[in-house]
């Protein structure tokens, strides 16, 4: 049986050394075969010279180093897609989340009969206003969404070979990992872990509150039906005011005096039409987006045994390799 380690590298230049050994060190106690590998997301420092030295001297190391800064999320789906491991083992790359924890995840598997464990932070870090906006992102997930989503999830997750081969065929562009994830099924078993805080949390509140944009609008449409039934409910009081205007004319004869109160409904409608608009123009954008069929990531080149080679040249070898 093999083993993959997943990774992104994104200044965690100082922690690849310490990930290779553990993950190899882990593998051999699991006594399998094992396979690492790096994904460079465009990282300033110097993470992929050094992940590439590894990967000179062990063939076991694969480094892809994609074309640009994708992010997180899309970075780890392209190692998960050139992973041939029985069982792929996502982390991320700045030792929080250790490898050591396959293990403990591994026997959770075996004894559950589970396709999937992941983790689930004990206590997130972050600022105050990060973790309160994080409980809000979540609770707000839950009401609005089709499926129930466990909260503070950490990347820390052991697949089984048929679970990952399913994911692929997910071809959206714009992804959140633990939606398609969890929404794909199969048995997924969660295990409490404990973070290692070596450094600030490396997503600022304009990037959850973009993740939580794309969670709401990849997985449900209730804010379209919000927006429907608003307008119903504004068209119907605005329906019954006239009605009551037009009574009282009729009985005093004295109209509306004054305009404050006119322009300030039509301020308040203005702007609950403004964000009704806003809300309809995300899901514009986010099709506008996904039937372009752009590629999520582009792995400019791939270090291992020794040489470089382009991504599609490798998957070229691994099928005349499976065809053998």
């Amino acid at each position: 049986m093999k083993i993959s380690f997943v990774t992104s590298i994104y200044k965690t230049a100082d922690s690849i050394e310490a990930f290779i050994e553990q993950a190899k060190a882990t593998a051999d106690k699991l006594g399998m075969q094992h396979e690492i590998v790096l994904v460079n997301d465009a990282s300033p420092d110097h993470g992929l010279k050094k992940a590439i030295n590894f990967a000179e001297q062990d063939d076991a190391i694969a480094v892809l180093d994609l074309s640009r800064n994708y992010g997180q999320h899309k970075a780890l789906w392209a190692g998960m897609e050139f992973a041939t491991g029985d069982l792929v083992m996502m982390l991320d790359g700045d030792m929080e989340e250790l490898p050591s924890w396959a293990e403990q995840f591994y026997e959770v598997m075996q004894a559950e009969g589970a396709d999937v464990v992941y983790g689930i932070q004990k206590s997130p870090k972050g600022k105050f206003l990060y973790r309160l906006s994080r409980r809000f992102f979540y609770k707000v997930l839950s009401y609005i969404s089709n499926f129930e989503f466990p909260h503070n999830v950490a990347t820390a997750r052991l697949m089984q070979r048929n679970y990952v081969d399913v994911l692929k065929r997910f071809e959206e562009t714009e992804i959140w990992l633990v939606g398609i994830m969890h929404s794909a099924g199969f048995k997924q078993v969660p295990v409490i872990v404990e973070k290692h805080k070596t450094a600030p949390t490396k997503y600022s509140l304009p990037m959850l509150l973009q993740l939580f944009i794309t969670a709401i609008t990849a997985f449900s449409i209730k804010p379209l039906i919000g927006v429907f039934v608003s307008g119903l409910l504004i068209s119907a009081a605005a329906f019954v005011y006239i009605i009551f205007l037009i009574a009282n004319y009729l009985v005093s004869g004295i109209g509306v005096p004054g305009w404050t109160s006119v322009m300030a409904a039509l301020i308040m409608i203005g702007g609950i039409l403004t964000s009704f608009i806003g809300i309809l123009a995300i899901y514009v954008g986010t099709i506008f987006l996904e039937v372009k069929q752009r590629p999520r990531s582009i792995v400019k080149t791939v270090y291992q045994d020794g040489k470089a080679s382009t991504f599609q040249n490798w998957q070229e070898i691994r099928d005349v390799q499976e065809t053998n």
